[in-house]
């Protein structure tokens, strides 16, 4: 129960001040001239402005609230470190019997997971959101159980108490960590990049070696071990092997007494791109299709085009001198024998012999093919005769030969069941629109992948892998007749263009590949196949271990499947010949990155509440109460803020005075006055 004097005035404030200046002044001139009676009349006059003013009682019916200590618990990842889980069970064992002994006490407890997206741990958001469920007006203190690796210190609310952190950790611990500073996110194919890394050891390290041991492996290849000093920012150079994703994975072993290795791994991802597509393009003669291929490949930006045509074969005998003629002689010897390996891909259009490329020449050819080149025939009636390209030691890695009959009618290109499935003619046949040629070549004992035929069901479109090169066959000069609208026309850039970036070994035009992509800890896996069924796709996870997921088919040549990893790091997935390597989240997670306890983050916010940092390894301090912005911590001890709070149950009100008894007092004097003024 509590009791306060209100005032609730019968006349506005103002008023009451005006009275009370003018009862001032008439008091002041009653005591300059000695007035007798004016201290009775003071009396009255201040009875009547009392009056006026209104005093009341107030009851208030009160019952003391507890006051609230928040507890927050750090249960994030790095908390299972050795030793920790131990501290923490015995600091919350501890802390809870020692609030329940304080009295008038509510303790709310707050557990603090890890937090979405590998984003550490946010301490600071979890004391925002226990402070909005709580008057602030009650809260004696907040003690946070971590690490103090908080990864939200920026986001501090506003603190209407002491915040206190006690560590979990030892004073003795240490850790060795690998980090990537520099990584690109694309690289050249066979350029070298540069990548920064670093070893560092944090912590009690003990007195070892000023290097360490690094494994380097692409793919989930062999690694290859180098040593790095530790603590030093070291540039490694590194050439990326193949085009499309790359996955590197960066690893130390781990080293006796310290706290984790699941920091000293790093997995990084880097797509290889090419400089420049080098293409040489060799027209036999001019015609309408070789102005097709000149603009498909000079419209891509990332090709470098080197286009020949002849246009005065050495049997031509139109009598001008050479030396009148204006025509480039055809560097046939830099071309084909010192600079053949420059070349992505070769392109002979409609070409025929005519000695302009020796025997040796095209021997060359096939040998670049061989070893990685790709050369792609388009054929023209020269193909069938007797002076055809076939006909010279470059046949020995063409995929069919001509039969020397030519078709000179008009026919529809069509795909084949395999042509269906490979991703060069996928999906280009979906609207039907499709125009007539007018030429085929026929072909025999065709070799390889037959994805489209013309006249009577006939191989028109072969490709073909020879030795770790690709060849391609084309058994028309009438592809161009597409660009120009004919009959509706076609797809034809479209084709030429995924046959041109096929044979450069693009990686989303392979036929027979495995591929996964990330999101978060989910991958979707795609297997690309030419065959008409494939088998489970079996996942090698971190730590060993393997899952076997069968993928359902969602277009022809095309299966898909999920799954979702159990742990963060790199997966290895396989079927039949088809592998790849994928990598789920980081190899170290946030909760890893820095893995030593400390104080250094929380400081400046628990320096400004005036609480206090202190190790669980030197025992659980004590708890004392302490005045509000007073120093709340000490050697071995934290203090709490008593609120002595309370809630009104209910509220009464009376008069200071009854008005009758106001009334006669103020009449009492005014007569006393009077009468004291008659006598004299």
């Amino acid at each position: 129960m509590t009791k306060t004097i209100l005032f609730d005035p019968l006349l506005p404030w103002p008023a009451i001040w005006a009275l009370t200046a003018i009862t001032a002044v008439a008091l002041f001139l009653a005591i300059w001239t000695r007035m007798r009676g004016w201290l009775l009349r003071a009396g009255a006059s201040l009875a009547l402005l009392a009056l006026l003013a209104g005093p009341v009682v107030q009851n208030e019916n009160t019952e003391p609230l507890s006051d609230i200590v928040i507890v927050v618990t750090d249960e994030t990842s790095s908390q299972s470190l050795p030793g920790r889980l131990e501290q923490m069970a015995d600091a919350k064992t501890g802390l809870a019997r020692a609030l329940e002994a304080r009295p008038n006490t509510e303790t709310r407890w707050i557990n603090v997971p890890d937090a979405a997206d590998d984003s550490g741990t946010a301490l600071m958001q979890a004391v925002s959101d226990a402070l909005a469920d709580a008057p602030r007006g009650r809260i004696a203190g907040i003690i946070a159980l971590s690490d103090g690796q908080v990864h939200d210190a920026d986001r501090v609310p506003d603190l209407p108490a002491p915040l206190h952190l006690l560590m979990t950790g030892k004073d003795s611990d240490w850790d060795r960590r690998l980090v990537v500073r520099n990584a690109p996110a694309f690289g050249i194919i066979g350029e070298p990049i540069t990548l920064t890394l670093r070893i560092e050891d944090q912590g009690a390290r003990p007195d070892g070696s000023a290097s360490a041991p690094l494994d380097i492996a692409i793919d989930g290849g062999e690694p290859k071990r180098f040593n790095l000093p530790v603590g030093v920012d070291f540039d490694l150079p590194l050439a990326l092997p193949h085009g499309g994703r790359n996955v590197i994975e960066f690893s130390t072993p781990e080293a006796d007494g310290e706290l984790t290795a699941r920091n000293n791994t790093a997995l990084i991802q880097i797509n290889g791109v090419r400089d420049r597509l080098r293409v040489l393009l060799v027209s036999g003669e001019p015609h309408p299709g070789g102005r097709t291929w000149r603009n498909l490949l000079k419209s891509d930006s990332s090709v470098d085009l080197v286009h020949f045509t002849i246009l005065r074969p050495p049997e031509k005998q139109d009598g001008v001198p050479v030396d009148e003629l204006s025509l480039i002689a055809f560097p046939t010897r830099e071309l084909f024998l010192e600079k053949i390996d420059d070349f992505d891909l070769i392109i002979f259009d409609r070409y025929k012999r005519r000695g302009i490329l020796p025997a040796i020449y095209l021997d060359n050819v096939a040998d670049y093919v061989a070893k990685g080149g790709a050369v792609l025939i388009a054929a023209g009636p020269d193909f069938a005769s007797a002076a055809s390209i076939y006909r010279s030691p470059l046949s020995a890695v063409l995929p069919a030969n001509p039969t020397a009959r030519v078709f000179e009618q008009p026919y529809l290109p069509e795909v084949t069941d395999i042509g269906d499935r490979h991703p060069v003619t996928a999906d280009l046949q979906a609207d039907g629109t499709w125009g007539r040629w007018l030429r085929q070549i026929d072909l025999e004992a065709p070799e390889g992948d037959i994805l489209m035929e013309g006249v009577d069901g006939r191989p028109l479109l072969i490709l073909n892998r020879e030795g770790e090169g690709r060849v391609a066959l084309l058994a028309s000069d009438h592809a161009w007749l597409w660009s120009r609208g004919y009959e509706g026309g076609g797809p034809q850039l479209e084709l030429l263009r995924r046959l041109a970036h096929w044979m450069m070994k693009e990686p989303e035009l392979e036929e027979e590949v495995l591929t996964a992509e990330a999101t978060g800890q989910t991958m979707q896996i795609t297997r690309r196949s030419l065959e008409d069924s494939i088998g489970a796709v079996t996942i090698t996870a971190p730590d060993g271990s393997e899952t076997s997921l069968e993928l359902s088919e969602e277009a022809p040549g095309i299966w898909q499947g999920r799954h979702t990893g159990s742990e963060i790091g790199l997966y290895r997935l396989k079927e039949g010949d088809a592998e790849a390597v994928i990598g789920l989240g980081p190899a170290a997670p946030k909760e890893f990155a820095q893995t030593i306890a400390t104080g250094d983050i929380l400081s400046p916010v628990i320096a400004s509440a005036r609480g206090g940092i202190l190790r669980l390894e030197e025992g659980l301090p004590r708890l004392r109460d302490v005045r509000e912005g007073r120093p709340a911590s000490g050697r071995g001890w934290i203090g709490l803020t008593p609120r002595e709070a309370y809630e009104t149950l209910s509220v009464s009100q009376h008069p200071l005075l009854p008005a009758w008894l106001m009334l006669l007092v103020i009449a009492a004097l005014m007569t006393a006055g009077w009468l004291r003024e008659g006598r004299s």
